[in-house]
C-alpha cells in the first residue's frame, strides 16, 4: 500500500473540513481531487473503492476526518445542541410536545432516520460501485443541477404566494408587508415543518451516498422545496448532517485503532485538527452567506468541475 503523507492528511482534511459544509460534495471531491492529481494520490482512491476497503488506511483516515467535522460542527451549535437534546429527554419523560425546541429534536430524529438506516444498509456498496472518478463527475455534475432546481422552485413558491398576497385585497401595507415576509424567505419557520417533511427531507439526504452528491446540499433544497429560506433551511441541513456524520464516524472508528490506522496515527491527527478548523471556519462562513444569498454560485461550480471530470475520466 502507498503510504499517506502529512502533505496529503493536510490536503485532504482541509478538502473534508470544507466540502463536507459547502453544497458541493465531499466524497465527491475525495475522489475527484485524488483522481486529477494522479500519482500517489490516485492510488487513494483506488484503496477506498476496492471491496476490500473496510481494511483500507485511506477509509479510517476519511473516518477520523469525518468525526473531526462533526466535532466542529457541535461546537458551532453547542447551544443549539444542548437546548435541543435537553428538549428530547424532557419530551420522552412526559410524553408530549409542547414547545418549539422539542418540536425541533423530534424533526431532526425523525429526518435521521432513512439516511441511518440506508446508510448502515448501502454505504459499502454504493462506495465500492459509484466513488469512482467517472461516476463522481457525473454525480456532481447532477448535484449541480439539483441545487439550481432547488432555487428554481424556491422562486416560483415566492412568486405564487406574492400573487395570492396581492389577491387578497387587503390594502397596499398588507400586501407589501407580505410581499417583504415572502420575499425575505420567513414564510415560514423551521418549527412549523410536519414530521413527514422532516422524513422527506431525510429521505432527501441518502442520496449523498453517491459520491458527487452533497449532503448539505440536498438537505438544504429539500428545505426550500418546503417553503423555508435558505437561512433555516442551511441550519436544518447542518443540524440533521451532526449526528449521521458523527455516528457514521463513530461507528467505522474502531478501525483507526486496528491494522487499517497503523502507522498513520500523526497523519490522522493532522487530518483532523484540519478537518476540524476547517469545518469550524466553513460553518460559521455559510450561516452568513445563507442569510442573504443563495446556491446558485456553488450550482455552477459543481457543473464547470462536474463537467471538466466527465471529459478527463469518462
Amino acid at each position: 500500500m502507498t503510504g499517506l503523507s502529512y502533505l496529503q492528511a493536510f490536503v485532504l482534511g482541509l478538502l473534508q473540513g470544507v466540502t463536507e459544509l459547502f453544497p458541493v460534495s465531499s466524497l465527491g471531491h475525495a475522489v475527484l481531487v485524488p483522481a486529477w492529481l494522479g500519482g500517489d494520490w490516485q492510488n487513494l482512491v483506488s484503496q477506498y473503492t476496492t471491496k476490500e476497503s473496510e481494511q483500507s488506511p485511506y477509509l479510517a483516515f476519511i473516518v477520523a476526518l469525518h468525526v473531526a467535522t462533526a466535532l466542529a460542527l457541535v461546537l458551532f451549535y453547542r447551544s443549539d445542541w444542548v437546548a435541543i437534546i435537553s428538549a428530547w429527554f424532557r419530551t420522552l419523560r412526559t410524553r408530549k410536545v409542547t414547545t418549539s425546541t422539542e418540536r425541533l429534536a423530534w424533526l431532526l430524529v425523525i429526518g435521521t432516520v432513512p439516511v441511518g438506516i440506508t446508510g448502515i444498509a448501502l454505504e459499502h456498496v454504493f462506495r465500492v460501485l459509484f466513488a469512482i472518478p467517472a461516476a463522481a463527475a457525473a454525480f456532481l455534475t447532477l448535484n449541480g443541477f439539483v441545487l439550481l432546481a432547488g432555487e428554481r422552485l424556491r422562486r416560483r413558491a415566492n412568486a405564487r404566494a406574492e400573487v395570492e398576497a396581492a389577491a387578497v385585497g387587503a390594502g397596499a401595507t398588507a400586501v407589501t408587508e407580505q410581499r417583504r415576509v415572502v420575499v425575505g424567505g420567513k414564510a415560514r419557520q423551521l418549527e412549523t415543518l410536519r414530521y413527514t417533511e422532516a422524513g422527506i427531507i431525510g429521505i432527501f439526504q441518502t442520496f449523498a451516498l453517491l459520491a458527487g452528491i452533497s449532503r448539505s446540499g440536498v438537505t438544504m433544497v429539500g428545505g426550500l422545496v418546503r417553503g423555508l429560506n435558505h437561512e433555516d433551511a442551511a441550519k436544518f441541513a447542518f443540524l440533521l448532517a451532526t449526528p449521521v456524520i458523527l455516528g457514521a464516524g463513530l461507528y467505522k472508528l474502531p478501525s483507526l485503532f486496528g491494522s487499517a490506522g497503523a502507522n498513520i496515527h500523526g497523519q490522522v491527527l493532522v487530518g483532523a485538527l484540519t478537518a476540524g478548523i476547517a469545518a469550524y471556519l466553513s460553518v460559521r462562513f455559510l450561516t452568513r452567506w445563507f442569510t442573504t444569498r443563495t446556491l446558485t454560485p456553488f450550482a455552477v461550480y459543481c457543473l464547470i468541475f462536474g463537467v471538466a471530470s466527465l471529459i478527463r475520466f469518462a
